[in-house]
């Protein structure tokens, strides 16, 4: 089955291993399982960045700090490298220690997505692997469902950004048209013939008074 980290097994497959199962674990819902398992992956890889750098360093907070005076001045690829597995221990140790379950599964999503940063940068830099991997984009549809998009982020951006812009867009408004037709009683005589006819009848009378 594809997954989005399916560029790692040919790196290192324990840690395809490692956080394939933080992707299973997403998949069913367990989603503090999921953290844990992110801060577990990210553990081994920093581990892992050090190498012969390690002397007494156990934990992963010990681990965290000599990586960091080590990464002092360099790129800004590789401090945020370390940022984003500071984020995956803090996340996975609340979630490790916490009292109750959160359940939150956007922050879950969060730690799989910077786990996957940390993946292609420790790919590329750390092992040489093809520069081709910084392209890829991780795939939240192929984590839920299993099956790989058919867009691309960019199409996915554009579908979305139309819909917000059609559904933002100001109805025209309809003009109301109303006629009403006046009704006319055609027995009954205008207003103006009956006036019209009145003065004809008071001019005859006048002709006729002045005649006598």
């Amino acid at each position: 089955m594809t997954t989005n980290f399916d560029f790692l097994k040919t790196i290192d497959k324990n840690l395809y291993n490692l956080i394939n199962e933080a992707e299973k674990l997403y998949q069913d819902e367990y989603f503090d399982q999921c953290m844990t398992q992110t801060r577990k992956f990210g553990e081994n890889i920093c581990k892992n960045v050090l190498g012969q750098r390690r002397t007494t360093e156990v934990t992963f907070d010990s681990m965290l700090a000599t990586l960091k005076d080590c990464a002092l001045g360099s790129s800004e690829e590789a401090k945020e490298f370390i940022e984003d597995l500071y984020f995956l221990k803090k996340h996975g140790n609340e979630a490790t220690h916490s009292f109750k379950v959160k359940s939150d599964g956007m922050e879950a999503l969060e730690c799989l997505q910077r786990a996957f940063e940390i993946a292609i940068n420790y790919s590329v830099y750390s092992c040489g692997s093809s520069k081709n991997i910084l392209k890829l984009q991780y795939d939240t549809e192929l984590l839920v469902t299993g099956k790989k998009s058919q867009k691309t982020l960019a199409e996915k951006y554009s579908e979305e950004k139309a819909k917000t812009k059609k559904s933002q867009k100001p109805k025209k408004s309809v003009k109301q048209y109303c006629s009403v037709k006046s009704t006319q009683n055609k027995n009954e005589l205008p207003i103006f013939w009956i006036l019209v006819g009145i003065s004809m009848l008071i001019s005859v009378v006048m002709l006729i008074m002045i005649a006598i």
